[in-house]
């Protein structure tokens, strides 16, 4: 536990890994909190949005269940906990919400979170008592690796489809993603390891001059910014207990495990899973605190660990800079404001980076696991997630609806349960 007092201060030669008990020197550690916050920024604003949640209480939760995790994992997984986008099905199937404004029926959708934060934290606690053997019989590496990847791949239409409106803004997309891979691969030092904020900052400077000076596009609109309040407080609300709701919404917790467990194992190349039941444990606490408030449920973010794989920065400090930032965050109205103005384009470009991130690092979880795909069951297992979590495969029963990652995860577990028990391979 004494990760939660200090961190031992290092200055990394270029490449060189920075594990979860080293820290940069302060100055830079808060601004890769920084890039953190911006890298789970889009999707957990994005996915409240999709249910009819308040952003900024999203983004306030999500602050304060990363505080929760690092706290129960003492300090040792170096994750950020975001708005999972795994809920957004059942909660629009339990809640009837159409798609437009706040959810009217928000309290069936906290309750349904609630529970299922309770049942993955009862999960987290069996393994913590039997530890994560059986786990990870039901969910080896090539079902974790796939699942990881299929998060990336399903997410990967947003941006594509819904963030580029006309010609313009998906040039501007382009713009913003080569801009980052430019940053990247070009830069050395601390501009490296801050490619995706500094990538994001060149492409709406780009965008600015091209729309609000050359009038190309649509115009960067201040003046939300100059009008908004700083501080204020989010839209809180309170859970309704419905069981028909729980029941549709909790079982998401099985998607949570899978989730939870890919990322860990791709985040350090260090062996984790002593730490894995308490992550868990956290993980459905701060689903549970943030279903209490009006927040989404939350989960370990993939967008994260993309930064930290292309960084080498695997630091817990940055996670608790990053958390105490978003507390903040959720109570600035302003910084709302700014973070609407940025161009829609620009975000996309950045989210086309983060989601690709993220399905390569379910694609590290095989090559550093040296998944044998020479063997049918693993490379059929595989194949089929990637399609079914890529194309969106939905299933319906009755009034619940099992679509793109919910049927991957738990086809790719029922699979690998099916056919690893013998036939030829």
């Amino acid at each position: 536990m004494s990760l939660l007092t200090s961190w031992r201060e290092v200055t990394p030669a270029p490449g060189q890994v920075v594990a979860p008990d080293e820290r940069l020197p302060w100055p830079q550690t808060a601004a890769m909190g920084v890039q953190h916050v911006i890298a789970m920024f889009g999707a957990t604003v994005l996915a409240p949005i999709l249910m009819g949640f308040d952003p900024n209480v999203a983004i306030l939760m999500s602050g304060i269940g990363t505080l929760i995790f690092f706290v129960l994992v003492g300090g040792r997984v170096p994750s950020y906990l975001g708005s999972s986008f795994a809920f957004i099905g059942v909660v629009i199937a339990a809640t009837g919400y159409a798609g437009s404004g706040p959810n009217a029926n928000l309290g069936l959708a906290l309750g349904g979170i609630i529970a299922c934060g309770v049942l993955y934290t009862l999960i987290g606690m069996v393994v913590m008592a039997t530890g994560t053997g059986w786990i990870e019989r039901f969910m080896p590496p090539v079902v974790t690796g796939a699942v990881v990847a299929v998060i990336g791949l399903n997410l990967a239409g947003i941006p594509i489809k819904n963030m580029a409106p006309t010609p313009f803004d998906a040039w501007m997309q382009g713009l913003t993603f080569v801009s980052v891979a430019l940053v990247a691969v070009f830069t050395r030092g601390m501009l490296q390891r801050l490619l995706i904020l500094v990538g994001l900052i060149v492409a709406s400077l780009a965008y600015a001059v091209l729309t609000n000076g050359l009038g190309l596009g649509k115009p960067i609109d201040l003046s939300g910014i100059a009008n908004a309040a700083w501080f204020g407080l989010p839209t809180f609300a309170a859970p309704v207990f419905d069981g028909k709701a729980m029941l549709l919404i909790a079982p998401v917790a099985l998607i949570l495990v899978a989730e939870n467990l890919g990322h860990i194992k791709a985040m350090t190349g260090q062996n984790l899973d002593r730490y894995m039941g308490r992550a868990f444990v956290g993980d459905g606490i701060a689903t549970m605190v943030s279903g209490s408030s009006g927040g989404t449920g939350v989960t370990t973010y993939a967008e994260n660990i993309g930064v930290m794989a292309a960084t080498r920065i695997y630091s817990t400090a940055m996670f608790v800079v990053a958390a105490l930032i978003a507390i903040l965050l959720g109570f600035s109205p302003k910084f709302g404001a700014l973070i609407q103005a940025i161009p829609l384009a620009v975000m996309g470009g950045v989210s086309i980076v983060v989601f690709g991130l993220i399905a390569v690092a379910g694609a590290k979880i095989w090559v550093d696991n040296k998944v044998d795909f020479s063997n049918n069951t693993n490379l059929v297992v595989a194949a089929i997630t990637l399609v079914l979590g890529t194309g969106d495969y939905t299933l319906k029963f009755g009034d619940f609806a099992l679509g793109g990652i919910g049927t991957a995860t738990f086809g790719a577990i029922l699979l690998y349960a099916l056919l690893s028990r013998g036939g030829r391979r």
